[in-house]
């Protein structure tokens, strides 16, 4: 009997194995000849982990985009911002616009005039700065923008999100960089937890039992893929508030907000998921919209550029609204379109 257990035990071991070498066949001959950890090597490769390329430590925010770093495509200015065109002929003089937000706002994929800030710039003939800043939350979108309103003291503020940004303000860590929290107090307040920022972990430091036990098995990480749970696995997040408080922690930002005294548009936009998974939309939707009547209740403005969106992918096709993980300059145009729209629609500028 004992020796029939110990059978079916090597068969299935075995089998394993066969299964794993075929897939590292599959993968190609680096993956037969180098067995390492890939949630490691994932982890250790995520931008995010990396403070000393396009961000720098912020005690406050946990990091901002380095002043005057620049690469191909992509340019800082010397306080951070995304560089942005010349002002049209015939801009209006007076205070600028502050966008603020996250990759989407700052414009990753596309060059330093196609951002919906740059953009924006042109359709208003209003200088406007790009104070977005990648893998923000929500909570620390609110935070910079709590930050920049004194010194810039712009006409007005454009605050964009996406959904996700939510569950970003439920993690004292995303991506491999520590970040700020809030945490629920009573029934209305927050609280501002992990600030001072402390340093962020190595990578190796962050895996848990299961990673470092099958982190290496091409024939797990395979089938994880597959099934779409492969990025849960790899990924680097660390939560601190239960899943979900993020919409309200998100509401109770709003009237923090609105004491800036300054006009604010809430702005929600949709990454390009929303247009592959139905289940993935509806959600993404609900957050959004639940996000924007908070905003609402608090006096701001706000916008919902689903409808927006949602047609020009039926018209033009998603490949032309979207690239990889953002939108393209077409989509960020359209991004800016809306946004101008309703600044006019509103008369949210002095002199509309």
């Amino acid at each position: 009997m004992i020796g029939r257990v110990f059978l079916v035990i090597a068969s299935v071991l075995f089998s394993l194995l066969v299964l794993e070498i075929g897939c590292r066949a599959l993968r190609g001959t680096d993956s037969l000849l180098h067995w390492k950890n890939i949630v490691l090597d994932q982890r250790q490769g995520m931008a995010g982990q990396n403070l000393d390329s396009r961000f720098a430590y912020d005690p406050l925010l946990g990091y901002t985009q380095k002043p005057d770093f620049t690469v191909k495509d992509l340019a800082y200015d010397d306080r951070g911002f995304r560089r942005m065109p010349p002002l049209p002929a015939g801009s209006v003089d007076g205070s600028a616009i502050l966008a603020t937000g996250d990759s989407y706002t700052q414009g990753d994929e596309v060059e330093n005039d196609e951002t919906w800030p740059a953009y924006l710039q042109g359709l208003l003939r209003r200088r406007t700065i790009n104070g977005g800043v990648a893998a923000y939350g929500i909570d620390q979108t609110a935070l910079r923008t709590e930050q920049l309103v004194p010194t810039i003291k712009p006409a007005l503020v454009v605050l964009g999100f996406i959904a996700d940004d939510l569950r970003r303000a439920e993690m004292s860590r995303t991506w491999g960089t520590e970040k700020p929290y809030f945490t629920l107090k009573g029934a209305h307040d927050l609280e501002l937890r992990n600030v001072p920022v402390p340093p962020s972990p190595k990578a190796e430091d962050t895996l848990d039992f299961w990673q470092w036990t099958f982190g290496w098995s091409v024939l797990l990480d395979t089938v994880l893929l597959h099934q779409g749970w492969e990025y849960e696995w790899v990924v680097d997040h660390h939560r601190a508030t239960p899943a979900g408080t993020g919409l309200e922690i998100a509401c109770r930002l709003m009237p923090r907000l609105a004491k800036l005294n300054v006009p604010i548009l809430v702005v929600a936009q949709y990454d390009f998921y929303v247009w592959v998974n139905a289940d993935f939309a509806a959600e993404q939707r609900r957050l959004s919209q639940a996000a924007l009547k908070c905003a609402d209740a608090a006096g701001l403005a706000s916008l919902d550029l689903y409808d927006k969106t949602e047609a020009a992918v039926k018209a033009e096709g998603r490949e032309k609204i979207y690239l990889a993980w953002h939108p393209s300059s077409r989509g960020y145009r359209l991004i800016a379109e809306g946004i101008a729209e309703e600044i006019s629609r509103r008369h949210l500028l002095p002199g509309q």
